[in-house]
């Protein structure tokens, strides 16, 4: 399991004039929906956690959603933020954030697959994209509203009449349009809401199963939120109410065939083992024993206990464990994964590498594996190996920064140091860092024959200039 930095956008804001500057503040903060809505920009000081096992799992709830919603699997991704709050957002095009707490909190598969199918409904139907016209519409009307408050306020001050507090005159005029732009925007985004569950019913019934689990995960939101909502203008609020919300939902999802149905108990195994792993890792010693006492004797309890002893140092008590578990389920990728981190990261990198080499086969696509192995090989001092491993990351992964990261170190290692400082650019470039990635790849260029591919993908770096945002 491994975490890296929440990737930004690399973007140049251009200084617009001072009255159309604070028109476009004003209505760039309330165009941020609500807390299932934030952008990774929004959450910068936050982080991605890169779990394969969680990642597979999270894919294997996904696609059949994808493929009724018609949307372009491959295209879409979903990424795990690491924050325990129960949410999850879409953001930056196709992608959906679903944060460590809603897995947490999720008790079975089908509250998770309720609230991608949500997720997937604002991606279907292009809610984003018209969320930006929206706003862009709203950024002309305030601006308009704006200009025509401050040309009143001018008048007035000609004129001599006075502007008080009651909320009449120029600054009646003045704030009165922004409440419009204001209550225009969010009654917008409640029937994307409204849409979006709509939309996660139909997918869950064409895949065959039960919208009880998402009907349980909106109840949750209701409980927490219901308290504040009763006495909150349901015009303010860019989600509808939650009683308003559960009690459609309800209806709506009682109507289902498949109701009833039940997630198969494969896939509430692999859910539970999924949920106690996460909880080892992210949660305090003290919680996890709460949640996975030792007289729990489960797979998933002793799952949660070989992560938290690893974390607390106790390595003998936790390679233990984790061979109780591969001794019960020898096909288990994810368990001989938890082996060679447990063994990489106390120091054994040569102990690792056949433990991390099982799991890369049993479970071929799981990047974060693979590059574990590229790091293991690396420390052992097979830099040729590591690079063999750390180039299909990259191939498949050419945005995340963590798999060049390691080719970089690996190449330098064999003294090819213009490979090394491209990667190292590609690595800083996938951070949103462009002045390091920059200034990597005119020092790459510098090494490598010019006009090759390698030469190329540098100079692109070199040459990349951020869109400006107006």
């Amino acid at each position: 399991m491994m975490s890296e930095p929440t990737q930004g956008h690399l973007r140049r804001r251009v200084p617009p004039s001072r009255i159309v500057g604070l028109a476009v503040a004003f209505v760039s903060a309330l165009a941020i929906p609500a807390s299932a809505q934030q952008s990774g920009q929004e959450r910068r000081g936050q982080s991605i956690v890169r779990d394969a096992e969680t990642e597979d799992l999270l894919r294997d709830y996904a696609v059949p959603i994808f493929q009724a919603a018609k949307v372009n699997a491959k295209a879409t991704k979903i990424i795990l933020v690491n924050d325990r709050s129960f949410n999850a957002f879409v953001a930056n095009g196709q992608k959906i954030f679903i944060n460590v707490g809603a897995l947490l909190d999720a008790e079975t598969p089908g509250e998770v697959i309720g609230v991608i199918a949500h997720e997937t409904g604002h991606i279907a139907g292009g809610h984003l994209a018209r969320l930006r016209q929206q706003v862009a519409n709203a950024k002309i009307l305030s601006v308009i509203g704006m200009l025509a408050g401050a040309g009143a306020m001018v008048g007035a001050a000609n004129s001599g009449s006075g502007v008080g507090n009651t909320g009449t005159g120029a600054m009646g005029i003045l704030t009165g349009g922004q409440e419009l732009v204001r209550r225009n925007l969010l009654a917008y985004q409640r029937s994307e809401e409204q849409a979006a569950d709509a939309a996660a019913l139909r997918y869950l019934a064409a895949t065959g199963q039960s919208p009880r689990g998402m009907l349980t995960t909106f109840a949750r939101f209701a409980d927490s939120g219901l308290f504040r909502s009763r006495a909150v203008d349901p015009y303010l609020i860019s989600h509808p109410l939650p009683s308003e919300r559960i009690s459609q939902l309800e209806r709506l999802a009682k109507q289902s065939p498949h109701f009833g149905r039940k997630d198969s108990p494969e896939l509430q195994a692999r859910h539970d083992l999924m949920r106690a792993k996460l909880a080892g890792f992210v949660e305090r010693p003290d919680t996890v024993l709460r949640r996975y006492p030792p007289s729990n004797t489960s797979a998933p309890a002793r799952y949660a206990r070989a992560v938290l002893a690893y974390r607390s140092g106790r390595l003998s008590e936790a390679l233990a464990a984790i061979d109780g578990l591969v001794a019960e389920q020898p096909s288990n990728a994810y368990f001989h994964e938890l082996k060679g981190q447990a063994l990489l990261e106390s120091g054994r990198a040569r102990e690792a590498v056949a433990p991390l080499r099982r799991a890369v086969s049993l479970a071929p696509g799981g990047i974060p594996i693979r590059v574990m192995l590229g790091q293991a090989l690396l420390a052992t001092g097979d830099a040729d190996a590591a690079i063999r491993e750390l180039s299909i990351t990259t191939q498949r992964e050419p945005e995340s920064p963590d798999g060049f990261r390691f080719l970089a170190m690996a190449y330098g290692r064999k003294g090819d140091i213009g490979r090394a400082e491209l990667a190292s650019a590609q690595a800083f470039f996938n951070s949103a860092d462009l002045r390091n990635a920059q200034t990597q790849a005119s020092r790459a260029m510098a090494k490598l024959k010019p006009g090759s591919p390698a030469y190329l993908k540098a100079e692109d770096i070199l040459n990349y200039r951020p869109s400006q945002d107006n």
